[in-house]
């Protein structure tokens, strides 16, 4: 791919006014953010031959794709899939008000059809619908919306093309390893279903700012259920007050916001459902906890899940 370096450059470290100067002068909106205009001016004059509507990036290549956000300045690494999501949302949305928070505020006819766009599954109320968007803005943050912080200090110093990105990594958040047998081996389908269902019942009569806590870990759901795995098998297999503690430290250390008692209240709730399903001991503490609720009827559902699946495998 060939583009204009010097021009790339000028838009790289160009600060909002003289972007509103440039744009303004080629007859290019110049309302929003320095990031949207930056990304506008980029599509409409280093990348101008190329066809940027949505179904014009459903038809590149993977390393076109990769090409073209290296361009942009974003995270240009993932499946193609994931890079065809996050220059969809680059170009179509303002990062700093395209937040998990604010999909609380979207009509289902909007969910839909960003559904539609992010190539997810259409099926669904409201909530499952806000439930999968907000999956993938957790999974692209700080891959798209803004360029990488280098670009903006120092500009264009080599050629975009000439290795990949590395992943984005949050500072300060590690992920401990984990042993590829489960506790107790039972199968994490029938989990990850059954503990997805649990933490959105009832998210429709919560606040706009509850609702967004508890989708942003709904969308790491499967990362709930290893540390559970995790702390049963250090913790010999018990599950009480302790464990219910490290899990809210674990969590609050990745950044989950936990703050709320409804959030904190339903992760605990999920989590010895996770825990009891597993096979864990439930320590002294475990089933009075006012934090957690019967799992009677979440074992119930699980076990239908685990018939359903060793049905369909036969």
């Amino acid at each position: 791919m060939r583009v204009d370096s010097n021009l790339l450059n000028s838009l790289y470290t160009g600060r909002l006014q003289n972007l509103r100067q440039r744009a303004e002068s080629s007859g290019i909106s110049k309302s929003g953010s320095v990031e949207v205009l930056r990304a506008r001016l980029i599509r409409q004059q280093v990348l101008a031959e190329l066809d940027l509507s949505w179904e014009g990036i459903q038809s590149m290549s993977h390393k076109e794709m990769r090409d073209v956000l290296k361009v942009f300045g974003i995270k240009s690494s993932g499946s193609h899939k994931e890079r065809r999501q996050r220059l969809w949302l680059h170009l179509s949305y303002d990062s700093r008000r395209m937040t998990i928070e604010n999909l609380a505020e979207m009509n289902r006819d909007d969910l839909h059809e960003m559904c539609k766009k992010l190539e997810l599954d259409l099926t669904g109320n409201r909530t499952v619908l806000m439930g999968r968007v907000a999956g993938v803005l957790t999974s692209q943050m700080n891959g798209w919306g803004r360029i990488k912080r280098s670009l903006r200090r120092n500009g264009l110093q080599t050629s975009p093309f000439q290795e990949s990105e590395p992943e984005v990594k949050v500072e300060g958040e590690t992920t401990p390893e984990i042993a590829i047998d489960e506790f107790h081996a039972v199968p994490a389908e029938a989990l990850l279903e059954d503990a997805s269902d649990s933490l959105l019942m009832g998210l429709d009569n919560q606040p706009s700012h509850v609702q967004g806590d508890i989708l942003t870990i709904h969308a790491r759901v499967g990362d709930l259920e290893r540390m559970v795995g995790t702390i049963l098998r250090g913790h010999g297999g018990s599950w009480g007050d302790s464990e219910r503690d490290l899990l809210l430290r674990l969590a609050d250390r990745r950044g989950w916001p936990i703050h709320e008692q409804f959030v904190k209240h339903r992760v605990l709730m999920v989590a010895t459902n996770i825990a009891e399903v597993k096979g864990a001991e439930m320590a002294s503490g475990g089933e009075n906890n006012p934090l957690v609720e019967d799992t009677g009827a979440a074992i119930d559902r699980i076990r239908s899940k685990l018939s359903s699946l060793d049905s369909n495998g036969e």
